[in-house]
């Protein structure tokens, strides 16, 4: 286990916690290196069948710009997302209701974790709904 699965696990711990206490806004990978032709993945809650899943929107520029859409379940968030972090994407941003975190990757690749101010004052709608706040 390298240095930066301790920071993702770390990352993605504050993901769920903003997602359990309902502060979540959305999450954000960007910043890729090069020209890839995924650009963004966007994650969202969606509720299905009464029960919280991800809405993941993968922005993807090839001659044309498309948008795929997969839904998957909360316990599968860092096996999804994972895989992107520094391929293509050297951050992921967190906006919560609370503060603004992010994970970014610097030039030698190493993973650290910033906070800022909360960008958004309201949490994702359907979380706020979900959890009834």
């Amino acid at each position: 286990m390298n240095e930066n699965s301790i920071t993702y696990t770390e990352f993605f711990n504050q993901v769920r916690t903003s997602i359990a206490n309902g502060t979540f806004a959305k999450l954000t990978l960007a910043k890729t290196v090069g020209k890839p032709e995924l650009q963004n993945i966007y994650v969202k809650t969606i509720v299905e069948d009464n029960i919280l899943k991800l809405s993941m929107t993968y922005k993807i520029y090839t001659t044309e710009k498309q948008e795929l859409v997969k839904i998957c379940k909360l316990d599968d968030l860092e096996a999804e997302l994972i895989p992107h972090i520094n391929n293509p994407f050297l951050s992921a941003l967190l906006f919560t209701t609370e503060a603004d975190i992010t994970l970014k990757l610097n030039k030698k690749r190493v993973a650290r974790i910033d906070e800022q101010a909360p960008t958004f004052k309201n949490a994702d709608a359907s979380l706020v709904d979900f959890l009834g706040k």
